[in-house]
């Protein structure tokens, strides 16, 4: 196969509306390891082809299926103590072009004790590197440049490594105290339980170091191999998470400036007169405004401090004239911090204005019957307050602006995410432990709660950013379904048909990592670029991979969104 092949196979993540792909049996053929090297055996077991080098710790993959699958090989180099990555067609035969190690390979600084290969949730080929001391790197597998997924702490002194793709797990054998199974899912973060201890703790009564994998069953052996030093371990029952369709980021923004939990809320400003040169507004709850291009280029930070939500609209009336304003709520001083988009999508601060909430926390805004600008506005204990905000003309001709309270309401625990779908009056709020409710916008109805979709089955608690796609003919509202790392498309008109959920993948064409753990997103149906020509979801990833880093946003076109639920603008 030749590189170009192997790129395709291993670029190609799933069919937009498609599961997870099925773990494939290897074919007869497939690697081997002796005293000469890697031999590579044809379907009739009889070697095909020889790779002279001194190696240990092989381990292989079977990529894809039918004519066009791929064996994948990993080994670790003993001259070297690097790892060295060989493939090959799964219909081995002698005539096939010769074997060569992958010119670029993982490199690491790592003094490596064991590695291990896994294939992901979407099919691709993950590789673990162990060190003696119990550092650990995660890699990505590319033919044209393999990737640093992030790093991971693992028992020192490793005497063997397994990944069971099936359900997502690595087990490592720690010879002083037993093994341990690993949630390995790239997007979350790592947890272990112990799967079979050493006596006193546990019932192992031999040091382990060999690992194997026997179906629902691991077994379990000592370094030197004998009968009487083995065992066999029955496996978790944990699975894969539920099979939802995949889609895809086109882009990611830079990274945010403080560690941690920091990035929080989006919110899309489309260009008037040219789309490509929108804007994505951001919250970095550690610093304040982050403004960056559709390229994900950072082209403005406002230090406004521990800013949470943000929300905007555009054209909004202000005196005699027009203006396109945002919202965000700053936590410390309890505030509504007021900006200003200018033509040139450039962002200033205007106004800070009293919220009267103990713990301010959401926001969303909307564009009132005249053309003003109302904000609601939500604090941890479940209270929401609708503001209207008016403005008048002070002395030397500056903005003297105001909120005036219309109307608040309460649900029983803690929201954050709401979104006005102004065509049709209606707030959507988001209550994180029990669901979405809705109700009317309008300042002069009185608050009646309607709950459209529970925590449940579809939607995970944590209930996280909302916002609404405004189709040529059709809406949805889109939610962060934080519990399970996916997104929820519901009909935004009674009787709030559910359309399906998706999450967002890992790019391996694009260097890419997916996002997990979203806490706000935004959308619109403006086109903004050959990219997005229905428009644009933005979302706010809890876990940057490829490397680890700090948190930031992903952007994600919505015309993959279609594609993947089957939704249809009419």
């Amino acid at each position: 196969m030749t590189f170009t092949a192997l790129i395709r196979t291993l670029a190609i993540a799933l069919p937009l509306a498609c599961a997870h792909p099925a773990l494939h049996a290897a074919p007869a053929a497939g690697f081997k390891l002796d005293h000469e090297g890697l031999v590579l055996n044809d379907v009739q077991g009889r070697p095909a082809q020889r790779l002279a080098l001194r190696a240990k710790h092989l381990d292989t993959r079977t990529l894809g299926h039918g004519p066009n699958a791929t064996l994948l090989a990993v080994m670790l180099d003993a001259d070297s103590s690097q790892p060295v990555v060989v493939s090959a067609p799964a219909t081995a035969a002698a005539s096939a072009p010769p074997l060569q190690p992958w010119p670029q390979a993982p490199q690491t600084k790592l003094s490596i004790e064991t590695l291990c290969l896994h294939l992901d949730a979407q099919g691709l080929p993950n590789l673990f590197l162990i060190a003696e001391d119990g550092r650990a790197e995660q890699w990505l597998l590319r033919p044209q440049g393999s990737l640093l997924l992030r790093h991971v702490a693992l028992p020192i002194q490793a005497g063997d490594c397994v990944a069971d793709d099936e359900r997502a797990m690595l087990l490592v054998a720690e010879p002083a105290l037993g093994v341990w199974a690993y949630d390995i899912g790239a997007e979350g973060s790592v947890a272990r339980q112990p799967l079979a201890l050493r006596h006193p703790w546990g019932t192992l009564d031999f040091a382990p170091h060999r690992l194997q994998l026997q179906g629902t069953h691991l077994k379990v052996s000592a370094k030197d191999g004998k009968k009487k030093a083995e065992q066999s371990i029955k496996l978790p029952a944990g699975a894969r998470p539920a099979t939802l369709p995949i889609v895809l980021p086109r882009q990611q923004t830079a990274p945010v400036a403080r560690l941690g939990d920091a990035a929080d809320d989006p919110a899309i400003w489309v260009h008037p007169e040219r789309p490509g040169d929108s804007r994505v507004l951001a919250t970095n709850k550690k610093q304040g405004l982050l403004v960056y291009d559709l390229q994900g280029a950072q082209t403005q930070l406002l230090e406004s401090g521990r800013l949470n939500n943000v929300d905007l609209r555009q054209r909004i009336r202000v005196g005699n004239g027009w203006r396109d304003l945002a919202v965000a709520t700053q936590r410390d001083e309890k505030a509504i911090v007021l900006f200003e988009i200018d033509a040139k999508g450039v962002v200033a601060e205007l106004a800070r204005l009293p919220s009267g909430l103990d713990d301010l926390y959401g926001i969303c805004a909307a564009r009132n019957r005249e053309d003003g600008l109302d904000v609601f506005a939500n604090d941890k204990d479940g209270r929401f307050v609708h503001l209207r905000l008016t403005v008048k003309v002070a002395a030397g001709g500056r903005l003297d602006w105001h909120a005036d309270r219309l109307r608040s309401f309460r649900l029983a625990s803690q929201p954050e995410g709401c979104v006005v779908d102004e065509p049709n009056e209606r707030l959507f709020v988001g209550e994180e432990d029990r669901g979405i409710w809705a109700l009317s916008s309008r300042g002069d109805v009185a608050p009646k709660l309607e709950l459209v979709l529970p925590v449940g089955p579809l939607l995970k608690a944590d209930v996280e950013g909302l916002a609404v796609y405004r189709g040529q003919r059709a809406s949805w509202l889109v939610a962060s379904s934080q519990g399970n790392d996916s997104y929820v498309v519901i009909d935004a008109l009674p009787p709030f048909t559910p359309r399906g959920a998706f999450r967002i993948g890992l790019s391996a064409a694009a260097g890419i990592d997916g996002a997990s753990e979203t806490d706000g997103l935004d959308v619109t149906s403006a086109t903004l670029g050959a990219d997005y020509p229905q428009g644009l979801l933005v979302v706010q990833d809890g876990h940057k991979r490829l490397p680890d880093g700090p948190q930031n946003f992903k952007y994600v076109s919505w015309q993959d969104v279609m594609d993947a639920l089957r939704l249809v603008d009419r």
